[in-house]
Order: C-alpha cells, then structure tokens, then sequence
C-alpha cells in the first residue's frame, strides 16, 4: 500500500488507545471483547484494532435515559446452572 489512504478509509487504534477513547481502562475493554459486550474490533494479523467509527456507534448504543431498561439476554437464563435443582423441586 503506497501512500495516503483516501479519507474513506476507517482509522484503526490499538486496545490502549481505544481505552483512553472511551474513558475505560484496557483490561475492562479486553473483557468487554472476551464477553462479547463491547465495539467491533478487528484482528489484523495478531492486533487487535478499532475502527474510531466503530467506538462511537458502541457509545451510542449503549445510550440509556433510565435504569428501567431491559436486561441483555446473554444476562439471565431461565435454567439453573447445570448439577443444581431447585430447593422447591425436591
């Protein structure tokens, strides 16, 4: 690749940058991608990046005007975890 990306072209940070973007530290980022919760990351070779435009759209998803909001479904389940019964079933 020669040259200037055109201004089409998304700019990348690294997990450290991405952190101090978002006020976060890069740990609860990490956790964020391990679990699932956070921005699209991309993996090019063994980095992972951000799209800068990626982290706003996360931010702005992640917009709440209360509390009340509903819970994510990867949160509840409505199964006991596995080898427990309930005391009521017994």
């Amino acid at each position: 690749m020669q040259g200037k990306p055109d201004s089409n072209w998304p700019r990348f940070v690294r997990t450290p940058e991405a952190a101090r973007l978002l006020d976060l530290s890069p740990r609860t980022l990490e956790k964020h991608r391990c679990d699932g919760t956070g921005p699209i990351f991309h993996k090019l070779g063994g980095r992972v990046v951000y799209a800068v435009s990626e982290l706003q759209a996360w931010v702005e998803a992640c917009a709440r005007q209360s509390t009340a909001g509903a819970i994510p479904n990867n949160r509840i389940s409505d199964t006991p975890p596995a080898g427990r019964v309930a005391a009521a079933t017994r």
